[in-house]
């Protein structure tokens, strides 16, 4: 047997004051976009704010569904999007920002294994990596230099 060890860098924030200017103004939009999430059922409300090489920020909310699995998470939500309306620039960053309807979200919340597992087919499909940038409602931010970082063992098309 061998032992393989994997290790991680991430950067916490003491909040949305100490994030360079154009983060804390990406974190806002996501924040905005929280504000339109569509969840009835889990009551938690997440918003994403992604922005392009070509200068244009898209955002995206969290969509819920009576169907559970036909929802989609508001990371999903952006970088579909973004992918389907601007195919040819490249994603730099992802702000995120979710919290509970019911009570005050104060811990960074990172994106679920599907979001990760989706942003990662767009960092090597555009073979840059995407900063993302996490967070509850306040409180701490935790940025990530690649999504690499948060999902060390992806599986990509080299699989197939």
């Amino acid at each position: 047997m061998k032992e393989i060890k994997i290790e991680s860098t991430l950067y916490v924030y003491d909040d949305i004051t100490d994030l360079p200017e154009d983060v804390s103004a990406l974190m806002l939009k996501a924040a905005e976009a929280r504000k339109k999430a569509y969840a009835p059922y889990s009551n938690f409300l997440v918003g994403a704010a992604l922005l392009l090489d070509n200068g244009e920020v898209i955002t995206g909310s969290n969509q819920e569904n009576a169907a559970y699995p036909s929802g989609m998470c508001a990371e999903r939500t952006a970088i579909y999007y973004a992918n389907a309306k601007y195919p040819d620039a490249k994603m730099l960053k992802m702000a995120l920002t979710a919290g509970s309807a019911t009570k005050l979200t104060t811990e960074p919340i990172p994106p679920c294994g599907a979001c990760r597992q989706a942003i990662a087919e767009y960092e090597i499909m555009q073979e840059a990596p995407i900063e993302i940038y996490f967070m509850g409602e306040k409180g701490k931010v935790v940025k990530s230099n690649s999504l690499a970082d948060l999902l060390p063992l992806m599986f990509d098309k080299s699989f197939l």
